[in-house]
């Protein structure tokens, strides 16, 4: 399955389901819709603890992706408001930017369980 996980910052938890769901062997994207400057340190830690790769993750725009190509696009949640996508999904996650690095090992948690599910 072809992916696509769109957040606002595209720092934390979109960067997150993109590694894991790499790492279950689907093809995964991920993008903001305002992109911060870099990934989260938490959300690089959490996913090298889980042994994924992160050193293609970095921040892009969702402009930057054709939403045809992806069999689902899924919404971490935060109101992300794109008009012109259509979201399959909106896991309604809770952004982890500025909590502690449990926090971000829980929402990973809560990401590959939603991914096991797809």
């Amino acid at each position: 399955m072809r992916i696509l996980f769109v957040c606002v910052g595209n720092s934390c938890r979109s960067q997150m389901a993109e590694g894991i769901a790499i790492s279950l062997g689907h093809k995964a994207e991920s993008a903001g819709t305002n992109p911060a400057k870099a990934v989260s340190k938490h959300a690089i830690t959490v996913l090298q603890n889980r042994g994924i790769d992160t050193t293609k993750l970095n921040p892009k725009s969702l402009d930057n992706f054709n939403v045809d190509e992806f069999d689902k696009v899924i919404s971490m949640g935060c109101g992300v408001h794109c008009p012109m996508i259509k979201i399959d999904e909106d896991w309604e996650l809770e952004d982890p930017i500025g909590q502690q690095f449990e926090v971000f090992e829980q929402t990973a948690n809560e990401i590959e369980r939603k991914i096991r599910l797809l």
